[in-house]
């Protein structure tokens, strides 16, 4: 477990020797589990190391907050960590100052940098090199404590991974505001498509036990500016909001809040009734509406800072407006309104559908919402998923984002892998975020990409958010595997600035998380950076979706058809026959690329422009079809099904190539589970090439393995007891 310190002043410790910026060593021998996720703060032997030094001497920091206490605890964690002795942390300087931080109210010290920490907002910060006395030292200064707790974190980040202290001047502040996990968590602690064990949150001893776990994951959040927790399934229980439950909430609120974290609830929208005894849930009530602002009352008494609701109404079966003839608008500003007089916001969720709508359900949200544009209060964000289907290994861009512009809307990402092989499947996820982020909606022009609209740079919104899809649990490696962890990391280095790059945030990470020896970073980037793309071609290569095993989603089920709604089957999505294969999204199809602004419409209405990674997601293409390749269709799709299982072995080949540069412990993990993700990616790839054999009789290429079984061996596979869905 990561050590917890005392929050009151410290002892007179030994002097802080020295802090090296250049930190070039093997992986620490200690057995390993995970807990630490990227905060190991390993020591180094400096006789082994080379390079620049710095001398920082003692450390001079405020500690009248519970913030401020946090930043001094992180920084002494951290330097002990890595020297193996605790800095000298004082309150006022002593003779020799080094590293200086706080806020121009909190220290006298930072005063003479109040200029430069102009524009920074409430959350950024100034981590510099700077000369006092003749003396070198550094100054982490910001208007607000949270502000200053970042700029350490950043700092420790530095130090971890290498990086030279030479002429430091960052000033950093975060692009979006809310930056949220949606914790998929249910009162009886099972998490909705959570692959890492049990929820984190034990409301059964909630608020008398603290488990020290909360303190550690507030640490790892803000540690990359994460900045709010939804506690509870947007598939809600009423009682999330019931009395008894808010005490609970208030104990974990209190421990997140040093860490500049708030709380955040699902709202059922039908809770008037099963808590209040309403009659009705409907928005244009008298009752209702005074139901939810003694709602807002009660629990901004219980937490000032409380952050507000995220609301899934109107789809899956989830009560909402639309029960009583109302818009999402009206259901959205009932809640808004109820928070709005104590600062709240609502995050109100697009993914909605219903089976009663015949047409394509990749237009059902832009259908529902666009013509409601501008009618959302000013404290309302309109959460899109990333595409517009479900969180599938790869979709274009949603088409809400930037067809909106009188709303700020939140991206949803799934950081947890619900289509994308569990916990146990090697898939980082940071160029399917980024692949997103970067992508242009043409709105304004171009260069108006989703990460604009977003950060609300496009149309200029105040109000700005992205919230992931949690993979925590209460596994000991929090997200059920080591490289989930990446995972996590990066949505939060993402969210904090849209416009980062996902392999230097990989690089970052495997330096912290593993070795900061060269070799070994290039060599677990290089596995990282192109495992996301061999997911998509041993599970649903060129734009084909949502081909996994019903309701669990584990495995492969192409021949998914029947049930209670034709968008819950397989074939519903890639319409294979004799003839070809695809959805048709085109003008003469189901019209969904209208949805896009113009530019973007033509190139994925065109079959020659839209780009081969989407080609059957837009197009209904025969299997004779030429690919760019030279090879038809159908030869394509079985070479990238192959080479979907070939990457999984080259990933082994290179984690096998690092025993003894990764400790013992990570490293027989990791390649068990890699083990596990090579024999599904082959079952992935043999099944679903002999379902599509039988559907179009074509004889596989000459080079290619036909599946060891025949079809009926694959559809007769059953997976009762896969993780994430039922109990």
């Amino acid at each position: 477990m990561l050590p917890l310190t005392s929050r009151r002043s410290d002892p007179p410790w030994g002097l802080l020797v020295g802090l090296l910026a250049l930190l070039l060593c093997v992986a620490d021998a200690r057995a390993e589990d995970g807990y630490d996720v990227w905060m190991r703060y390993v020591h180094a032997d400096p006789a082994r190391l080379d390079g620049y030094r710095v001398r920082l001497g003692d450390v001079v920091a405020p500690d009248a907050t519970q913030t401020q206490r946090a930043a001094r605890d992180e920084l002494r964690r951290g330097l002990t960590g890595f020297l193996g002795t605790a800095p000298r942390l004082h309150v006022a300087p002593p003779a020799a100052r080094a590293l200086l931080i706080g806020t121009p109210e909190s220290s006298p010290w930072i005063l003479p940098f109040r200029q430069e920490i102009e524009g920074l907002g409430e959350e950024g910060f100034l981590l510099r090199e700077v000369r006092i006395d003749g003396r070198d030292a550094l100054v982490i200064a910001a208007h607000r404590d949270i502000g200053v707790l970042y700029g350490v974190f950043h700092l420790l980040r530095l130090l971890q991974t290498g990086t030279s202290l030479d002429g430091l001047h960052v000033r950093e502040a975060p692009r979006i505001k809310l930056r949220v996990l949606n914790h998929w968590d249910n009162l009886d602690r099972y998490v909705e498509r959570g692959y890492a064990g049990r929820s984190l949150w034990d409301w059964q001893t909630l608020p008398d036990w603290e488990d020290p776990r909360y303190t550690d994951y507030a640490r790892a959040n803000a540690s990359i500016g994460i900045n709010g927790a939804v506690l509870n399934n947007v598939n809600a229980d009423a009682l999330s909001l019931s009395p008894r439950y808010l005490r609970k909430a208030v104990a974990l609120a209190d421990l997140f809040r040093p860490y500049g974290i708030r709380v955040y609830l699902s709202a059922r929208f039908s809770a008037p009734i099963e808590l209040g005894g309403l009659a009705t849930a409907d928005p244009r009530d008298p009752g209702v509406q005074r139901w939810w602002r003694e709602k807002a009352d009660e629990i901004y008494a219980l937490i000032p800072d409380f952050g507000g609701f995220l609301v899934k109404a109107n789809s899956e079966g989830q009560p909402g407006p639309q029960d009583y003839g109302r818009t999402h608008a009206e259901g959205a500003n009932l809640l808004a309104d109820a928070v709005r007089p104590h600062g709240g916001v609502v995050m109100w969720r697009a993914f909605v559908y219903a089976h009663e709508v015949p047409e394509d359900r990749a237009k059902q949200a832009y259908n529902e919402f666009v013509g409601l544009d501008g009618n959302f209060h000013d404290n309302v964000l309109v959460q899109v998923k990333n595409g517009p289907v479900d969180f599938q290994p790869r979709e274009p861009f949603h088409p809400l984002f930037g067809a909106m512009p009188r709303t700020p809307l939140m991206m949803e990402f799934q950081i947890t892998k619900e289509y994308l092989g569990f916990a146990t499947h090697l898939v980082y996820l940071g160029p399917l975020y980024e692949e997103v982020l970067r992508a242009d909606t043409h709105a304004r022009g171009s260069g108006s990409t989703v990460a604009r609209v977003i950060e609300g740079s496009l149309e200029g919104h105040a109000l700005s958010g992205i919230a992931g899809v949690a993979n925590i649990g209460d596994d000991r490696t929090w997200s059920g595997s080591h490289f989930d962890q990446a995972n996590w990391y990066a949505f939060g280095r993402l969210a904090w600035n849209p416009h980062q790059s996902a392999r230097d945030i990989a690089t970052d990470w495997v330096a912290m998380t593993f070795s900061r020896a060269p070799d070994v970073v290039a060599s677990v980037v290089g596995m990282m950076m192109g495992s996301r793309e061999a997911a998509v071609d041993y599970m649903t290569p060129l734009g084909l979706h949502h081909l996994m095993a019903r309701g669990h989603h584990y495995g492969p089920g192409p021949w998914v058809d029947g049930g209670p709604r034709a968008d819950w089957t397989s074939v519903y999505y890639h319409r294979a026959n004799r003839h070809g294969v695809g959805f048709d999204r085109t003008s003469r199809g189901s019209g969904s690329v209208s949805q896009y602004a113009p530019p973007v419409a033509r190139t994925f209405d065109d079959i020659g422009q839209v780009p081969e990674n989407l080609l059957l997601w837009f197009h209904r293409v025969p299997w004779q079809h030429r690919m760019g390749s030279g090879r038809p269709l159908w030869n394509e799709l079985v070479h990238r099904y192959t080479r979907g299982v070939s990457y999984v072995e080259a990933m082994q080949a290179t984690w096998d190539g690092l025993r003894g540069r990764v400790d013992a412990p990570r490293h027989q993990h990791v390649a068990a589970f890699l083990r596990i993700q090579r024999d599904e990616a082959q079952w992935w790839r043999d099944a679903s090439v002999a379902y599509f054999q039988s559907i179009n009789g074509l004889a596989l290429p000459a080079d290619e393995a036909p599946p060891p079984h025949p079809l009926a061996y694959y559809q007769a596979l059953q997976s009762p007891y896969a993780p994430g869905d039922g109990r």
